[in-house]
């Protein structure tokens, strides 16, 4: 089946997802011919794995998040994996990761959920697990050349719908159990977690106070982005007039947490993993916690300290998930709010389930949640900040800045390229990185003290300024 390539941007199929604006690049027409070429490479991997003598697989499940141009799109998508010959299971509307879990729970180990993420309303895009492993990279450009071949698989695959809310419930509520009741906020932020979460968490034994939990593509009250203090404001708020115990924040999709503290404090990713891998290490110790460039350095004195490994990788959720496999760690976070359980979880990134291993460790303490997560190490930072820069330049543009930087720019200081540019001295970090995501660059420092903070951000900028003086490093 010849397939129109000319139609599809290229920079649609970035480092871990496929993603754009569905009003101009991520049309049906696109995501149907993209639908052929997961079914074109479903069937040539489910090939090679039948020489092996390994099971052969041609199912795909597939689910939606609630942005309005999701059930346009998710026809289109499923019209062109069945067209491709593959078979295909709909679960309809369902958060990030309880898509992950039913190419755990199902028999079929691949699986495309559209989705836009945190991204504004009109953009949409494809996360994909396909034969059990994480697309991204290379293997996301491979649909790209599948697609500019202009061959893909013709067949006439069959399509069945199952619910598996239910199923994906019952298994947190069968491991995680609360030793006292709590009382929570949970914002969903009108994404496509208030058709699961709140309730969930009830079933926990939790108080639930619900904010936004209606489900609307529009995102009529705040986007749903935990990682940007603003759209956490209503959170905060309703923690203290409620005199909850803590505060829970979802994505647009749920697969990013957001926390609260009982004080109405912003609990940063980066410090709630810390939290997370005293609990993991205290039952496996001497495993491996990954985390990304992003996170502060006290990270790694906290997993140390509790006998555990700790070990930096690149950001992005494919990319953690394949750290994963490679190094056979128990718990990784992002500072972006993606946290992976692979202790007696899976390894994916899950918000929900993560809510649930945090109630669980606050229920078992009898500290409040301020005080718990104040007796961690924390230094003056900034979240992350965003700066506008095109999706054609923003990748040349960190190569000249991270060369430039290795030129001995900063002596004394170390630096990490693993993942754009992160330079420690020794009262700070400095970080850039282009997003992945978002036509931007991704910027976060961190220091001992707030004088130290702005000398690392004005040494940093004026760096920048001499890099790149046409971008406005606003920060």
């Amino acid at each position: 089946m010849r397939c129109q390539p000319k139609q599809i941007p290229a920079h649609l199929f970035r480092a871990y997802d496929i993603r754009g604006v569905v009003t101009n690049e991520l049309t049906s027409d696109v995501v149907h011919d993209i639908g052929l070429a997961i079914g074109t490479l479903v069937q040539e991997w489910a090939a090679e794995k039948k020489e092996l003598g390994q099971q052969d697989q041609q199912t795909v499940i597939v689910g939606r998040d609630g942005r309005l141009s999701g059930p346009s799109l998710i026809q289109a998508l499923k019209e062109g994996l069945k067209n491709s010959g593959v078979n295909v299971i709909d679960i309809g509307l369902v958060p990030t990761p309880v898509l992950y879990f039913a190419t755990k729970f199902l028999g079929s180990s691949s699986g495309v959920m559209l989705t836009g993420s945190h991204n504004p309303a009109d953009y949409n895009g494809l996360k994909m697990v396909l034969h059990g492993k994480t697309i991204a990279g290379e293997d996301i450009q491979k649909l790209y050349q599948i697609l500019q071949k202009q061959v893909c698989s013709q067949g006439s695959g069959h399509e069945r719908s199952q619910d598996i809310l239910m199923d994906y419930e019952n298994r947190i509520l069968r491991e995680i159990k609360l030793t006292r009741k709590l009382k929570v906020v949970v914002d969903c932020g009108n994404g496509v977690t208030g058709i699961l979460a709140p309730e969930l968490i009830k079933k926990l034994g939790c108080e639930v106070i619900g904010l936004f939990t209606d489900v609307d593509g529009c995102f009529p009250n705040h986007h749903p982005d935990p990682s940007k203090p603003k759209n956490l404001e209503d959170l905060q708020k309703a923690v203290l007039e409620n005199k909850a115990d803590i505060g829970l924040a979802f994505d647009g999709d749920g697969d990013r947490l957001g926390v609260v503290s009982s004080q109405g404090k912003i609990i940063w990713p980066d410090r709630q993993v810390m939290l997370y891998a005293q609990d993991v290490l205290a039952r496996y110790p001497g495993s491996v916690i990954l985390y990304d460039v992003k996170c502060t350095r006290h990270l790694a004195e906290i997993i140390n300290a509790a006998g555990g490994v700790p070990l930096m990788c690149p950001t992005g959720h494919s990319l953690v998930k394949k750290e994963i496999v490679k190094t056979g760690a128990k718990l990784a976070g992002e500072m972006s709010g993606h946290i992976f359980f692979n202790d007696t979880w899976y390894g994916f990134d899950d918000a929900i389930y993560t809510a649930a291993r945090l109630l669980r460790i606050l229920a078992a303490d009898s500290r409040s949640s301020e005080e718990i997560f104040a007796s961690f190490p924390e230094s003056c930072n900034t979240p992350e900040i965003n700066i506008a820069v095109s999706d054609q330049e923003k990748f040349g543009l960190i190569q000249k800045i991270v060369k430039t930087a290795e030129l001995g720019r900063f002596p004394g200081a170390k630096i990490i390229t693993l993942d754009g540019l992160r330079i420690e001295f020794p009262h700070g970090f400095a970080l850039i990185r282009a997003s992945n995501t978002s036509p931007c660059f991704v910027l976060r420092f961190e220091a001992n003290q707030v004088l130290e903070l702005q000398e690392i951000q004005s040494r940093f900028r004026a760096f920048l300024l001499e890099c790149a003086p046409h971008v406005k490093w606003d920060f």
